[in-house]
């Protein structure tokens, strides 16, 4: 069997980082997958290879996009942040301020900060969404503003995986007047060049890359802990299976759409055209890893580019600056670490390697991280899957052989 092609260029000092990659692909680990590094303004790497189907016969090419899921949350916060920058949004304001129908059902105190930090209690839907109805972001947004938040606002930390885009988005919306994805391409990516959009059109949709997630179904292990009596695990065991078992994972991460299936969501759905072309904010932005890797790296460099401001160096301090730190009772009780939407510190990711480091992670195993000491953008895409052990291992390698170069 031929092996899978490696294209792209690595400058001569960061050539080990390139045998990581290559073997992952190669090995069979990756299936498809995209690597960008940028040091002090420069991009010193880019590479890509494999293949973006599951029948290995699209090769992976230079502007292959992929779903990256949650790093997309870091692009999304940049755009509240250019707000808050302006003072046209107040991360200390209440929300009603600028959205008053949401000023309901418990939810009246609930600060723009509460979104940003995943405290607003508000981590999931309290009844399904319609199938297929991504696309109807005014229905979304109507039903999280007459809902009762699931915790309290501002009491505890609950990741806010798909509902987060959804908040932040409406008051950008409410706020400037665009939408979300059309506020990032007009402000961010056509400005700085970057290859990233929320909420494709047909042409970038014909770049995309299929995505191979897991099944949604618990596997034997999880099983196992589910059925073995609470005596006989260890304590950390016990607070993996309360969290699988309780409302907040739930609601977070499961009952988010109608499905007539045992599963709630269907596993193939980010690969639907329904989910491509709407806007998620906090979940389906698709990139290119030299996409992600220049929007970090302008940001590990004073957040300026070519004379063009993304973030002054003060909102970078500001939105850099741990604001909560979990436990977070959808995120296994981890204690996961947020500036104003970025994640500082991320348990089982390259996140929080270092001091200076923010970003974000995805589902699927993609990470996209800015490091403000050593003036870093980094940047890394795929498409396969893996379990929670596995699911950084390629982006961790890369990231620790990196620090060992620099």
């Amino acid at each position: 069997m031929t092996k899978p092609i490696i294209e792209g260029f690595c400058n001569p000092e960061f050539a080990e980082l390139e045998k990581i990659f290559s073997k992952a692909i190669q090995s069979g680990f990756d299936d498809g997958a995209g690597f960008s590094l940028e040091v002090e303004g420069k991009e010193v790497l880019n590479l890509w290879g494999g293949y973006s189907d599951s029948a290995h016969q699209k090769i992976w090419k230079q502007d292959t996009l992929v779903n990256v899921f949650s790093v997309t949350k870091a692009m999304t916060s940049t755009c509240a942040l250019q707000l808050i920058e302006s003072g046209k949004l107040n991360p200390d304001a209440l929300v009603s301020d600028y959205w008053p129908e949401y000023a309901c059902e418990g939810k009246e105190a609930t600060k723009v900060i509460d979104f940003l930090t995943h405290r607003a209690g508000m981590f999931g839907f309290q009844k399904p969404l319609p199938q297929d109805s991504w696309e109807d972001w005014d229905m979304i947004v109507n039903r999280l503003a007459s809902q009762k938040p699931i915790r309290e606002p501002g009491s505890t930390q609950g990741y806010h995986a798909v509902t987060f885009g959804y908040l932040v988005g409406e008051l950008v919306r409410r706020i400037d007047g665009r939408t979300l994805g059309n506020y990032f391409k007009e402000e961010i990516a056509d400005k700085f060049d970057i290859d990233f959009i929320i909420g494709l059109n047909e042409e970038d949709i014909i770049r995309c890359a299929d995505l191979l997630l897991l099944s949604g179904k618990p596997n034997l292990l999880i099983q196992l802990i589910l059925a073995l009596p609470n005596w006989l695990l260890p304590e950390q065991i016990k607070i993996v299976k309360q969290t699988l078992k309780s409302k907040e994972y739930a609601k977070a991460f499961l009952e988010i759409m109608d499905n007539d299936e045992s599963e709630k969501l269907p596993m193939d759905y980010p690969n639907s055209n329904s989910w491509r072309k709407a806007e998620i904010p906090a979940a389906n932005g698709h990139g290119t890893a030299s996409g992600i890797s220049k929007f970090f790296g302008i940001l590990a460099n004073g957040g300026s580019r070519d004379g063009k401001s993304m973030l002054s160096d003060e909102t970078i301090s500001q939105a850099t600056t741990v604001k909560t730190s979990g436990p977070d009772v959808v995120l296994f009780q981890a204690p996961y670490k947020f500036g104003l939407g970025y994640q500082l510190d991320a348990p089982f990711s390259p996140i929080g390697m270092k001091e200076g480091m923010f970003g974000h992670t995805g589902i699927a195993g993609a990470t996209g991280f800015a490091d403000l000491n050593k003036k870093v953008g980094f940047g890394f895409i795929n498409n396969r899957q893996h379990s929670l052990g596995k699911l950084y291992k390629t982006s961790n390698s890369l990231a620790k052989k990196l620090y060992e170069i620099l």
